[in-house]
């Protein structure tokens, strides 16, 4: 129910702030954009287990900007990461695949400056994968696939420097839905029945600064951005070996941290 009221709240102030506004000359009505990105990402479940390491990726995004903005964007990245807990596991395979839609307004509030408020959906998978692996103290691996359905609620502000130049800065917090666990205990042990855990609670963060050069045709971007994850413990779900209960498992609270930078042009 607080969910629901939020997001209706900030709907009702998204449409009320931009009725009496303009559409802003600077924002280009359509455009494409294409950002080459490497990051540093550390997952952690407090006193318990840590992993770190670099992603590269690539993300695309269109844009449409009328008053009103409609944008999709959809996001790639791949690397390593090294597990530490009371052994260790170096260079663990894991892909991270985001998809986002959002809408907003426009609102002018200077000569130079919009501000665009938003609200959508996202999703984002994370496959974490050190089956066949064996830690230092002789703990195997195993494939984790981490699921999270979420609304980006934020707010995008643009000003122009003069003819060419242009800063902007992103700020937004991620209503987390729910989320889904699932960890291939069977990699293991073929007689051990995969765990699925279902997630309730958490919330997320993220934000950007980026500078934009304009050319003729493309425009440039850079763009240093930080994200971050903070996941109640899940709910407990039943393990079975050769069919069998045998007990229960979940996943532990937990948070990532991310931030890194992204290279764009736009068209």
């Amino acid at each position: 129910m607080r969910k629901s009221t939020a997001l209706l709240a900030v709907f009702f102030i998204f449409i009320g702030a931009g009725a009496s506004f303009a559409k802003p000359p600077q924002l280009q009505r359509h455009s494409l954009e294409i950002a080459p990105q490497v990051s540093h990402i550390r997952y952690k479940e407090p006193q318990v287990m840590e992993e770190k390491g670099v992603m590269y990726g690539i993300g695309g995004s269109y844009a449409y900007h009328n008053k009103v903005m409609l944008k999709i964007q959809a996001g790639y990245s791949l690397g390593q990461l090294d597990y530490k807990n009371s052994g260790t596991i170096d260079n663990i395979d894991n892909y991270m695949i985001e998809l986002r839609g959002l809408g907003g307004y426009d609102i002018p509030v200077s000569k130079a400056t919009v501000l665009t408020p938003y609200i959508g959906l996202g999703y984002r998978y994370l496959n974490d994968d050190s089956s066949g692996k064996i830690s230092s103290t002789g703990a195997y691996g195993y494939e984790r696939e981490s699921t999270y359905y979420y609304s980006p609620i934020g707010i995008e502000s643009v000003t122009q420097l003069n003819s060419a130049w242009s800063v902007g800065l992103t700020v937004e917090y991620d209503l987390f839905w729910e989320g889904k666990q699932k960890s291939h205990l069977s990699d293991v042990n073929a007689s051990f029945s995969d765990l699925k855990n279902d997630q309730h609670q958490g919330y997320g963060w993220r934000g950007s600064v980026s500078l934009r050069k304009k050319g003729k045709k493309v425009s440039f971007v850079m763009e240093p951005f930080v994200k971050y994850w903070n996941i109640a413990k899940s709910e407990r779900s039943f393990i079975t070996v050769s069919g069998s209960i045998w007990g229960y498992g979940w996943e532990p609270e937990n948070n990532s941290t991310e931030f890194g930078i992204k290279l764009a042009a736009i068209f």
